[in-house]
């Protein structure tokens, strides 16, 4: 990258601000006060994003009697939930070739259920009256490299054959180009009806409010501290209190989970993301993008991005930082190198748009595991459930993760129960400094695939056996 040129671009971050752009909606809520003292309830809920709010609020719908209470160590939504691109995707396996690969007898059912859930959570908005910019625009995976157009050609022709084509459409360099025009942009592969867009911040406040308009009892800045048994159920320590309940559900995804066993199945991976300022009707028409769709480039370190209700782009992705010893820290939000090497690939995919200036910048933890969709399980003879490891395709699956949580709370064997997906756990993360190396090896080795034609090497090729990787 030429100095000259990376000054440009530079200069559009000159006024971005370090922090979330959906956080600082004007519609945000008053926290709800911290837990001082006993509580008693049916369900206890640990966490206040989606996973824990999509939880509370369904166990309310299956049964308005029952009694729950929900934990929030800060304020609900203002980690992945609120942070995130706002891609509400209905795949529940991070994507269909990665639930093909993984669990080929059931990838029916697994689409079969996943596009229902985003029907449902479709349904809820409106049920609830969740405002938060609900679009079922669709999502089109582009590809800017040519073996990347012959990757998504052969890729639809594969799911045409798994009939598993429904809903989606291959876009030459022409027809993609009349969707969204970028001069990077060679092929697509539209997916018309299996992605919405959504402003994920006021998500998970609309739904913080229904729960609490159907009875739950929310505490925030209530760090859950211990978990041990406690008569017939659990009691979860808190700074101030405790909480008693027969059942509880753990919604914490990055943060250390209670059950110490399940610690070893997810790393924090740090994702960043820019966001223009408005675009006039101008910037807007020199792009096209009428049809609003969310957009995801092909490469192993891809982007993901988007337009806003307001119509700011936001473009995030590509980098995908893991630190050593797995932790995670405030100080990992904000990585000014990266955001300096996301403006440049901006204005590479859009130079029409030179001059535009960035507003935010931020980062954030992303809880990921080694088959990079959702994991599940039980302990304390079933008294507890927990879901985790969504690896960056949350905003939709963590409904269907409360709905696993509350059947296996019930002993109930369901649909969802029942699959091996659920049933079955990924591979656990080595300690250090194995897993720092395996991490950065792989890191590496995609890289290099990108720029030497899609070829994998010889360690991908042994991770992809293993049933391993790392997704950017």
């Amino acid at each position: 990258m030429a100095p000259s040129a990376m000054n440009r671009w530079t200069t559009s971050l000159s006024e971005a601000r370090p922090v979330p752009y959906w956080l600082e909606d004007p519609g945000k809520p008053h926290p709800e006060p911290a837990l001082t003292g006993a509580e008693t309830c049916d369900l206890l809920v640990v966490g206040g994003g989606y996973s824990g709010l999509w939880t509370a609020l369904n166990a309310k719908e299956r049964d308005p009697q029952r009694d729950v209470v929900l934990l929030e160590g800060r304020e609900a939504g203002w980690a992945a939930s609120g942070r995130n691109g706002g891609f509400c995707a209905a795949s529940l396996t991070h994507g269909l070739p990665n639930g093909l690969t993984r669990w080929p007898d059931e990838i029916r059912k697994l689409e079969e259920l996943g596009a229902r859930n985003l029907d449902e959570i479709e349904k809820a908005v409106a049920r609830h009256s969740l405002d938060c910019d609900f679009e079922r625009t669709g999502e089109i995976d582009v590809a800017t490299e040519p073996h990347q157009a012959g990757e998504l050609r052969d890729w639809y022709a594969e799911m045409e054959r798994q009939g598993l084509a429904d809903g989606t459409e291959f876009l030459d360099r022409e027809a993609v180009r009349e969707q969204v025009d970028s001069p990077t942009f060679l092929a697509g592969l539209y997916d018309r009806r299996g992605v919405a867009m959504l402003h994920p911040a006021k998500l998970a406040w609309g739904l913080k409010r229904a729960c609490l308009g159907l009875g739950v009892r929310i505490y925030e800045h209530t760090a859950a501290l211990s978990l041990k048994p406690y008569g017939a159920g659990m009691a979860v320590g808190t700074p101030y209190g405790q909480v008693r309940a027969r059942r509880v559900a753990l919604g914490t995804n990055i943060f250390p989970n209670l059950v110490k066993r399940v610690r070893a199945y997810t790393v924090p991976v740090y994702d960043y993301a820019l966001m223009t300022e408005p675009l006039t009707a101008g910037q807007l028409a020199s792009v096209g993008w009428r049809n609003r769709q969310g957009l995801g480039d092909s490469a192993n370190q891809f982007h993901y991005f988007r337009l806003s209700a307001d119509n700011r782009i936001l473009w995030g992705g590509y980098d995908a930082i893991y630190p050593y010893g797995g932790r995670v820290r405030a100080e990992y939000d904000d990585r000014p190198e990266t955001y300096a090497k996301l403006a440049g690939h901006f204005f590479t995919c859009f130079p029409q748009l030179e001059g535009v200036r960035f507003t935010h910048a931020w980062g954030g933890a992303i809880d990921t595991c080694s088959r990079f969709s959702a994991f599940f399980g039980t302990a304390h003879h079933g008294r507890v459930a927990y879901a985790a490891g969504y690896t960056g395709l949350g905003v939709g699956a963590t409904r269907f993760g409360a709905d696993v949580m509350l059947d296996l709370l019930a002993g109930e064997r369901t649909e969802r129960t029942g699959l091996e997906m659920v049933r079955k756990k990924p591979l656990p993360f080595p300690p250090e400094p194995f897993a720092w190396t395996g991490i950065a090896l792989t890191k590496w080795s995609l890289a290099r695939a990108d720029t030497h034609g899609g070829r994998r090497n010889l360690w991908l090729r042994t991770m992809d056996k293993l049933g391993l990787g790392f997704d950017s």
